[in-house]
């Protein structure tokens, strides 16, 4: 995801379990999506994400929206089942938005963040599909040029950078 460092970036499986993301991603929606955790039970669980993302309810039916499509494509897939039954049992949201069959995978939607350091932040998702492994899809977060998130991105990353460099400089510690 080097080619991609200058905005946030994640890939995830059609379980949405997180598989890769970037620094930057970490340093605009905290440490909780580290790798082999999953996107969707951090959305719906965890209630940072519903303060974190504004416009938490458009994100999150998408959200459910690439989850129904998923299970369309792999209705044997248990994993994927039994996500979808513990996150309807456990967020009323996910219950009716599962039950609404318009719901629908959408590639790209609006996040709007509160950053608890950077302020507002506004962010166009795209979602891509690879034509050689359609069981990942790439998220990547862009901003419009010359935006206030555009401009603060660039601090962003050299905070999700300072802990790396730092563990680089100082060698091993005990």
């Amino acid at each position: 995801m080097g080619m991609l460092s200058h905005v946030p970036v994640l890939l995830l499986s059609r379980r949405s379990q997180v598989l890769a993301r970037n620094g930057l991603l970490t340093a605009v929606l905290g440490p909780a999506l580290e790798p082999g955790s999953s996107f969707a039970r951090w959305l719906f669980l965890d209630p940072d994400a519903r303060m974190l993302i504004v416009n938490w309810a458009d994100f999150a039916a998408a959200a459910v929206g690439a989850l129904r499509y998923e299970a369309g494509r792999h209705p044997d897939d248990r994993r994927l089942v039994d996500l979808v039954r513990d996150l309807r049992r456990a967020d009323p949201d996910v219950a009716q938005w599962w039950d609404d069959q318009r719901v629908t995978f959408r590639t790209s939607v609006t996040k709007h963040i509160a950053h608890p350091a950077a302020g507002p932040l506004t962010f166009a998702i795209e979602s891509v599909v690879g034509p050689h492994d359609p069981e990942q899809r790439l998220v990547v977060y862009t901003a419009e040029p010359d935006s206030p998130t555009t401009r603060v991105l660039p601090l962003l990353a050299g905070w999700a950078a300072a802990p790396q460099q730092s563990s680089r400089a100082g060698g091993t510690t005990t």
